[in-house]
């Protein structure tokens, strides 16, 4: 069996940059739509069996029809292929209130052929499939849902979850057949995982699943999602536990990170994982600088940049941390117009207030003169020596003067 998995799509993600006059689409949509289309492809051209899709399809809960129409454009590409297609609702997908339909659920409502939307927790067999192979599906467990459930508390409700969950996962193992491979695929955090280190997409607080649960060794394939950082849990072993990661850059806590889809040759007892990374996807880059000097500070900010080469197209973030006082002398449209290449940029400011001056233990202010009370503050305020002298300069003749 070869199965392609991805997730975290996202595809109405728009949160930088502008639209395209054309399509009406926000050119961040068209980076999301142009990785799909390239999975899509994929999946079409190598005539993989299966498509796991682990959950996340949009960023808003009720997404607006344009965006709905691009994603379902793309699914129903496999639904005509002939491709069994597997849609894992997730956290972003799920209705923000109980009874109220799910963003993937027209195609459960509508009865697209090949696409089946797993909305709760089940077990596949063979010929519900259709295919040589079985699928235990966890979807997210919302946090309305299991307050509802349970007049426990959260805490409580998280620990009865995760041991009905192992329960029902290990009862639908005895019963599967031991000769066909076993999918389990979840969109859930899994205790180990590794996060992006920003996460403003994510929604809510996580029921992290127990690592042995994904690695029972009577599964032949984990499919994850909800994780953004691509990522094996259960590496050089079998089943691999994988989180391909969203299929873009979703904020700088992923600027440095790669992006893929998982094509995967599944037999009984042995799985085969190719990584395929995703190209041309728009690079972020983040700098930080710490301003030491009033001296040439439009200089010393372009510096921390990289060439313009590099910019052309990407989301720029540059973070300065600097003294109040010197407020002033950052010349944002000249930063602006060295980065006027790139798709969007960012400059935020970090205005520090100097450190107020702590005197030795055995001085107070009634014994300093304000000459040695001003030399103090200029040695706090990190002034550079000479300049620091030529004030000091300054305020003995005024002193003196008055």
């Amino acid at each position: 069996m070869k199965i392609l998995h991805f997730a975290d799509a996202h595809v109405d993600m728009a949160n930088y940059g502008r639209r395209d006059p054309e399509t009406g689409l926000p050119y961040r949509v068209q980076d999301f739509l142009k990785s799909l289309d390239a999975i899509i492809a994929a999946a079409i051209d190598e005539q993989v069996d299966l498509v796991i899709f682990a959950g996340d399809a949009y960023r808003d809960r009720s997404p607006a029809p344009t965006f709905q129409r691009e994603w379902g454009k793309r699914i129903i590409r496999l639904s005509k292929a002939g491709i069994r297609t597997l849609l894992l609702v997730g956290n972003h997908d799920v209705s923000p209130a109980l009874g109220r339909a799910n963003a993937i659920q027209e195609f459960e409502t509508l009865d697209i052929p090949y696409v089946s939307v797993l909305a709760k927790p089940l077990f596949l067999s063979p010929k519900e499939l259709g295919l040589p192979i079985q699928v235990i599906a966890l979807p997210w467990i919302s946090r309305a849902g299991l307050m509802a459930s349970t007049d426990a508390g959260m805490d409580e409700a998280f620990t009865n979850i995760e041991e009905h969950l192992t329960s029902l996962v290990d009862q639908w193992l005895e019963k599967a057949d031991p000769t066909l491979p076993v999918i389990l695929t979840a969109h859930a955090s899994v205790e180990g995982a590794k996060y992006s280190s920003e996460r403003t997409v994510m929604l809510g607080a996580d029921l992290v699943l127990p690592g042995s649960l994904v690695r029972d060794p009577r599964l032949d394939y984990v499919a994850l999602g909800h994780i953004h950082k691509s990522q094996n849990l259960n590496e050089n072993a079998h089943p691999p536990v994988i989180y391909p990661g969203s299929i873009e850059r979703v904020d700088f806590g992923e600027a440095g990170d790669e992006k893929y889809f998982v094509i995967a040759d599944i037999t009984k007892g042995k799985t085969v994982v190719q990584w395929r990374r995703l190209e041309n996807i728009r690079p972020f880059i983040d700098r930080h600088i710490v301003l030491e000097s009033p001296e040439n500070v439009t200089h010393v900010l372009t510096s921390a940049l990289p060439a313009a080469e590099e910019l052309a197209g990407a989301i720029v973030r540059l973070t300065v941390d600097y003294f109040r006082e010197w407020d002033s002398l950052i010349d944002e449209p000249s930063l602006r117009r060295y980065a006027e290449v790139a798709f969007e940029f960012h400059l935020v400011k970090h205005p520090q207030i100097a450190a107020r001056i702590r005197l030795p233990a055995d001085q107070s202010m009634t014994n300093l003169g304000p000459l040695e009370l001003l030399d103090g503050y200029w040695r706090a305020g990190n002034y550079d020596e000479s300049e620091a002298e030529i004030l000091q300069k300054l305020a003995r003749e005024i002193i003196t003067e008055e």
